[in-house]
């Protein structure tokens, strides 16, 4: 077949014949524009609950009322209604007033909850429930790391504006004559038998300071702080008794500034390094100056132990505040009177005790703030008495013996 026999797509004024098996047509179902269905106010109504989308909150309690228009809009297709249209916001011009550019505010807003959970509280939503609950709430028990469910004796005093310190208790205070008495019985046999139970105290030192001031798990800055406790204690034994405070002040000061250079290296915020190097420092020294029982005359140190030992005991016994405070006191003046009677310094013992007692109500007092828990209570509870009262027995049996 040539060119010429070929069919084409009648074109009009081309001068071809029209030819109706070639010529292409369409043929299908058009749209009138002009034909817009009516809505009935029903349908409207539940055409728009139908696309209003479902808040999944947890407070389904209340749900904004849904009104129909009282008319069919002008723009509807299908029987169904176009949602409202938002005002479009551009960019201020300069000078003119920003409230023209603001976008309207939505219809309705969502109801704030009704009970918004205080910042004080740092318990569950079960625990506080039951708390709420209950008409006439239990007798709290001591605070634990065990997971009770039941908020603490501090959070509830903090809750309530009430002091937040606690006492320890009587089984650190037992811990803490255990602890003096092994201390005291370490003295009268030797220096290296004195120097386990001491071991034992800086440790705990290290580790209740860094838990009370809510460090925890800090295992770095604790066996730094240990570390120096026992650098001081081999310089004590290298030095002599006489020697004792070059010894303990050069391994303070050493130690303070490798804590230092340490924590220049860190990568941690400003903020936390500064209350990093803080604690470091203040644990170290604890644990540096506990050696101090180490370089007193080991007659102090046996004084010192039972009478630490008879003022926690004492201040553990339920009693009011400064009834509970003259008791320690006089029991840590009996304690060194009675162990003065065993060694050399005698009646002189009863002022070694006072002063040793004044030390460990302080170590107490500090082991009982900030909120602490029973972690805090068997750390730094048990040992800050006996380490609070290092420099009182160093002092004391210098200047008696």
């Amino acid at each position: 077949m040539s060119s010429s026999d070929q069919h084409y797509p009648y074109e009009p004024g081309s001068g071809q014949p029209y030819d109706p098996h070639v010529t292409q047509t369409w043929e299908g179902q058009t749209w009138d524009t002009q034909f817009q269905p009516t809505v009935q106010p029903q349908q409207a109504q539940q055409a728009q609950q139908a696309q209003q989308p479902v808040a999944y909150d947890t407070d389904t309690a209340y749900l904004p009322p849904q009104t129909a228009p009282e008319a069919p809009g002008p723009y509807t297709t299908g029987g169904h209604p176009l949602p409202p249209e938002t005002p479009a916001t551009y960019p201020p011009v300069y000078g003119a007033p920003m409230s023209s550019y603001e976008t309207p505010a939505p219809a309705y807003e969502t109801p704030a909850p009704a009970y918004e959970t205080p910042a004080y509280e740092a318990v569950s939503a079960p625990a506080a429930a039951a708390v709420a609950a209950t008409p006439e709430a239990p007798a709290y028990s001591s605070p634990t790391t065990a997971g009770n469910a039941r908020i603490t004796d501090a959070q509830r005093a903090r809750a309530e504006g009430r002091s937040p310190v606690i006492e320890p208790g009587m089984q650190p205070a037992a811990l803490t004559a255990v602890l003096g008495v092994l201390l005291a019985v370490g003295a009268s046999v030797g220096s290296y038998a004195l120097l386990v139970p001491l071991l034992l105290l800086q440790a705990v030192t290290a580790a209740g300071w860094f838990r009370l001031n809510g460090m925890w798990p800090a295992r770095q800055g604790i066996a730094l702080a240990f570390l120096g406790g026992v650098t001081a204690d081999v310089a004590l034994l290298a030095a002599g008794r006489e020697n004792a405070p070059a010894a303990i002040l050069g391994t303070l000061g050493v130690w303070v500034l490798l804590t230092l250079v340490l924590q220049l290296r860190s990568h941690a915020d400003p903020d936390e390094r500064m209350y990093g190097l803080m604690a470091t420092v203040a644990s170290a020294a604890l644990a540096i100056l506990a050696a101090g029982h180490l370089g007193a005359e080991p007659d102090a140190v046996v004084v010192g132990g039972v009478a630490v030992a008879a003022a926690a005991l004492a201040r553990a016994v339920p009693l009011p505040g400064p009834v509970s405070l003259v008791v320690a006191l006089l029991a840590a003046a009996g304690g060194g009177i009675a162990a003065g009677g065993f060694t050399g310094l005698g009646a002189s013992g009863a002022l070694l005790g006072l002063g040793a007692g004044v030390c460990a109500l302080i170590g107490l007092r500090v082991a009982s703030y900030d909120y602490p828990s029973r972690f805090v209570h068997m750390t730094a509870g048990v040992a800050l008495p006996l380490t609070a009262a290092a420099p009182a027995v160093y002092l004391l049996g210098r200047a008696l013996a």
